[in-house]
């Protein structure tokens, strides 16, 4: 019998998803035990101030990957989209789980989608990302900062704060929320975060036994598209003060990607498009976003 033990932030998204990947995890390797390991972020912290402001990526990983290294947890589950690119030496992404829906959703119980909105409606999104593609869309909305977990977003929209909010879908389903969203945003309209809905599963590189277990339920076609997407971000150098986007998806025996990328003040919007036979392997899917990335620069 195996025990292991997973590290994780403390918000109810956070261990929703964790546990879902521990029971797939456990189902795939009979026998298998898991603990957690609760850890508090320092993004988990700063609940007053958007992300951009204080810090890059790693605001959601740091002190987790800490525990990994101390030797306090065997693996971490993470949001693959608070990865930075570049991991802390000895660390690796040692699987991909199947990806849930990278879309983006608005939530509006007054006027369900993003037409709808009056001229001047309040959007609340703390996600530069977001506000630029917003702002795109609907430069006459009033768009306003929003940090705190879903419930807490879902809460101020519901008593009428903000008119509407801006929400990753996988986030929503997997608490169970799916029916919370008013629409859900076609990626031609708010192109998704790089790595949005899907988990990144975090190990030591040289503990070949867990990395043994994590391989049962890796997805080859999510990771596929993750890598693509993480090689645009390492091409663009990009952190949570940079405005892109980036989605892959098969489409018949292609991978397509999709790229955005703008200046922090939303100047200079622009996009490339990629297409190739699907890759075998992540390397090449990464060289493909990082072409991606390039052409953005």
């Amino acid at each position: 019998m195996q025990r292991l033990r997973f590290a994780t932030r403390k918000s109810k998204l956070a261990l929703a998803q964790s546990r879902a990947f521990g029971v797939t995890l456990v189902d795939g390797n009979p026998g298998l035990t898991l603990d957690e390991l609760l850890v508090v972020t320092t993004g988990d912290k700063i609940q007053d101030r958007p992300l951009s402001e204080v810090g890059g990526k790693g605001l959601f990983t740091k002190e987790i990957e800490e525990a990994l290294l101390a030797r306090e947890a065997d693996f971490a589950v993470h949001s693959i989209k608070d990865v930075p690119y570049a991991l802390p030496p000895g660390l690796v992404i040692a699987c991909i789980p199947k990806r849930e829906d990278p879309r983006d959703v608005l939530v509006s119980p007054k006027w369900k989608s993003l037409a709808a909105l009056p001229k001047g409606a309040k959007v609340g999104t703390s996600s530069l990302r977001r506000t630029v593609l917003l702002r795109r869309a609907r430069p006459d909305l009033d768009i306003v900062p929003l940090r705190g977990n879903v419930d807490t977003r879902l809460a101020k929209v519901d008593r009428g704060d903000v008119d509407a909010i801006l929400l990753a879908r996988a986030g929503l389903v997997r608490l169970g929320l799916a029916d919370r969203a008013t629409e859900i945003i076609d990626p031609s309209v708010m192109l998704p975060a790089v790595g949005q809905g899907a988990l990144g599963i975090e190990t030591r590189e040289d503990d070949l036994a867990t990395r043994k277990v994590l391989s049962v339920v890796h997805h080859h076609e999510s990771a596929i598209a993750v890598a693509a997407e993480r090689g645009v971000m390492f091409a663009l150098e990009a952190d949570c003060k940079t405005p892109i986007a980036s989605h892959a998806h098969r489409e018949g025996d292609d991978l397509v990607v999709r790229a955005f990328r703008a200046e922090l003040n939303g100047d200079n919007p622009r996009e490339e498009m990629v297409r190739a036979a699907f890759p075998n392997d992540e390397a090449t899917a990464r060289a493909m976003g990082i072409e991606l990335g390039h052409k953005l620069a």
